[in-house]
């Protein structure tokens, strides 16, 4: 350890020597082959780690305790939770929002534990069998090195987040060998506008990423495909229907792993019986559909081969025996229950993503529905052309993602033959899925609170600006006891025009505008006549201090008000303008134009 702090202190004292002699131009690019570098060891390290897990548990020489490997998820679960107790305070965010929320409002900020805690825990989970995927771990990882290196080197906003961006990039391009892929799968997921010289950024950081899976990396432990079919544009109206219901689908998992992972996560309280249900349905899930345990890359290649009824091994439905109709009846059931065992590992104290569970259901969906139409036409369809096109659907309509699909199941398959139907299913799904689902999965719950990037560009400026920024206290406050007398002397000497009204307790009563006194100000016979509680008057709207920015320019829009008054509850806290509002609207809009 002490030697690892030795070195990264010499890394740093270079790193710094070399800022300070390139041009920006020139850093930034270094940066982003670090970035890439970086990203690309860590996608490596846990692709090894759960590949070499799961040969170990499904070795031929653990035939005499097959079912051992039903505990495993258990033990992975178990040890992620240990590790998030004793390393990093019983606190740990799961999923991809914490990237969009970083985004909105952190300025592009990720703490220096997202560099470690999702590795650990996503290792062990997913290494023992946890029924979730690495990609998500592995981008929030990526991105966390480029953003916490970009904060050591006293970065811009702009600069953090296209280091970010690389992050995330060389992450997926890594995990898949596919750069193409992770530059889009950035740009999708960011949702914010890059130039073509911070594109060349992205760019080289993702082939940094690939270049690091393609020399430690054998075809065997990345997900790759040799496509033997070509497109026949016959199939088009199948390939409409696999998008549609790729789309109905992606909406389904949605759903049912949202809730599924609330059900476990926060109804059941008890740490300790969270982890014996979630354990406990992992080991009945698995014991029926063994294709559960741990991404189920392996099984979408088995689903490939000329033995696809190798899938059922283990499972308890032998019993039934093996023959077609139960080997299409537990590939389709185990499109619906890929969601529910999914929620429950990441629910139960499990760590991952949906991106490998996205890929699974949509190579079951598309090798279900090949399958079952070919029993009753002449001509076969293409199987294993249906199942890669039916992963880019169900990609496509879970994370709105729609280029990433199609160029993601292009590079894994070496070529763009299924192009076409490619850009035909993504599409559609992800028409569908926004739909019923107008925001991704993962930034859903962050996008309603207005926390979260969304397509609407307008929407993502306020997303960025805080109210609190732009309230003014600077207001003499009155109390509807002050007589004209006294108000007129308050008046006399301030610059505004407008007057909070508050009782003794600092409580919101109501203002008095100087347009509404301006004809009794010199009317000497009103001055001990008339008070303030006579004067004043309800504002227009009024502003509470959590609202979100969207609401509060439509607020003004509605009301067509320059100035609101702002309360935290019933307390008076200042006022905010429309014009400080729109100098902060410009401001952040130059901010998120990245070039």
């Amino acid at each position: 350890m002490h030697l690892l702090l030795k070195l990264n202190a010499l890394v740093n004292i270079y790193l710094t020597g070399l800022q300070q002699k390139l041009s920006r131009r020139q850093f930034m690019m270094l940066s982003s082959v670090l970035v890439g570098l970086s990203s690309g060891i860590v996608a490596v390290l846990l692709k090894l780690f759960v590949h070499y897990i799961f040969e170990f548990a499904t070795h031929n020489k653990l035939s005499n305790f097959r079912f051992f490997y039903l505990l495993l998820p258990a033990i992975g679960i178990f040890s992620s939770l240990y590790i998030i107790k004793r390393f990093f305070g019983n606190k740990l965010q799961k999923g991809l929002a914490q990237i969009h929320y970083a985004l909105a409002k952190r300025s592009s900020f990720l703490p220096r534990r997202n560099m470690f805690d999702q590795f650990l825990t996503s290792s062990v989970t997913v290494g023992l069998g946890g029924s979730t995927g690495l990609e998500a771990p592995i981008v929030i990882t990526g991105a966390a090195f480029g953003s916490n290196y970009a904060k050591s080197y006293g970065l811009n906003y702009k600069e953090r987040t296209l280091l970010l961006a690389c992050g995330i990039a060389a992450g997926i391009a890594a995990a898949f060998n596919a750069p193409i892929a992770g530059v889009l799968f950035a740009l999708e997921v960011l949702l914010v506008d890059i130039g073509i010289s911070a594109f060349t950024l992205l760019i080289i950081s993702a082939a940094t990423g690939a270049l690091v899976s393609k020399i430690v990396l054998n075809q065997g432990i990345l997900l790759n495909f040799i496509i033997t079919e070509s497109f026949n544009f016959w199939n088009i109206p199948f390939y409409l229907l696999l998008g549609i219901l790729s789309g109905l689908l992606a909406v389904y998992h949605s759903r049912v792993y949202s809730r599924v992972e609330r059900i476990f996560s926060i109804k059941i309280k008890s740490g300790t019986i969270r982890w014996i249900s979630a354990s406990m349905c992992l080991i009945i899930l698995i014991s029926v559909f063994p294709p559960l345990f741990g991404e189920g890359y392996q099984s979408i290649k088995t689903l490939t081969t000329n033995n696809p009824s190798d899938l059922l091994h283990n499972s308890i439905l032998l019993f039934f025996g093996n023959n077609e109709i139960l080997l299409l009846a537990f590939i389709g059931l185990l499109v619906f229950f890929k969601s529910i065992a999914t929620g429950i590992t990441i629910g139960g104290g499990g760590n991952g993503g949906n991106f490998a569970p996205s890929l699974f259901i949509g190579a079951y969906l598309g090798y279900f529905m090949a399958r079952i139409i070919n029993l009753f036409k002449t001509e076969d369809l293409p199987q294993t052309n249906f199942m890669m096109v039916g992963m880019a659907g169900i990609l496509s309509g879970l994370y709105h993602a729609p280029l990433t699909a199609i160029f993601l199941i292009a590079e894994i398959t070496g070529g763009y033959g299924l192009m076409i139907p490619l850009m035909l299913v993504s599409s559609i799904s992800f028409v569908i899925s926004r739909y019923f689902e107008p925001f991704p999965m993962d930034s859903k719950r962050l996008a309603q609170k207005g926390e979260a990037f969304t397509s609407d560009r307008e929407q993502n400026v306020l997303t960025g600006i805080k109210l609190s920024e732009f309230i003014e206290r600077d207001f003499e406050k009155l109390s509807p006891d002050l007589t004209l007398r006294e108000l007129v002397q308050i008046v006399a000497h301030s610059k505004r025009n407008v007057f909070p009204v508050v009782d003794k307790n600092d409580r919101f009563l109501g203002i008095v505008l100087l347009d509404d006194i301006r004809e009794i100000m010199f009317n000497i016979g009103m001055y001990d006549r008339s008070k303030v509680l006579d004067l004043m008057r309800n504002p227009l709207e009024i502003i509470q201090i959590n609202d979100s920015m969207a609401n509060v320019m439509n607020a003004f829009d509605e009301t067509e008000a320059w100035i609101l008054p702002v309360l935290n509850n019933e307390l008076y806290e200042g006022f905010v303008t429309k014009s400080t509002l729109f100098t902060g609207y410009r401001k952040r809009l130059k901010e998120i134009n990245l070039d």
